[in-house]
């Protein structure tokens, strides 16, 4: 679920839960930089009670340990104490920019504890085979790794470094 809101005021927030499904995130932009606390707990609760499962917002967010007590999911760039309005009409589910990504209201959004990136609806089955069989090999590399075996080797790293000019200090 998509919002425009502008600096400030977080109306717009409210009227998106209102139509939100459960399983939707919230993804939360403004007009122009925002340095307030756009979304918090009592927010937090509300998107909750509807299924909403996080938020993503370059805005501030007022809090986070709330949040993260409630196992609320926020990815967010700042973190501000100062309150919002709610006074200015903005968007909800239109096309948005956050993060530097275009954002189309249903596309699939993952996070993890580095980073969150937007999987476009008509390339999510694609995207889903990729990263299963990156992850596959990424579990077959690890197993390689904890074995013993060098990431020099594995990766066919030697001749890169010979090709570099590196050499072993004390190489006998």
């Amino acid at each position: 679920m998509t919002v425009s809101c502008h600096p400030g005021d977080n109306v717009m927030i409210h009227a998106a839960i209102e139509v939100c499904q459960p399983g939707d995130v919230l993804v939360v932009t403004c007009t122009s930089e925002s340095t307030d606390g756009m979304f918090g707990e009592l927010l937090g609760v509300s998107a909750r009670a509807h299924g909403v499962k996080g938020l993503v917002t370059e805005a501030g967010v007022r809090d986070t340990v709330e949040l993260t007590e409630m196992e609320f999911p926020v990815w967010a760039r700042q973190i501000s104490v100062k309150g919002t309005v709610k006074a200015t009409a903005g968007s909800v589910n239109v096309p948005v920019v956050c993060g530097g990504a275009i954002v189309n209201p249903g596309d699939v959004i993952v996070g993890d504890r580095d980073g969150v990136v937007v999987v476009p609806r008509v390339q999510v089955e694609s995207v889903v085979q990729a990263a299963q069989a990156r992850m596959e090999k990424e579990n077959r590399t690890r197993e390689r790794l904890a074995r013993g075996e060098l990431g020099l080797d594995i990766y066919g790293l030697r001749e890169k470094l010979r090709a570099l000019g590196v050499t072993y200090v004390g190489e006998n």
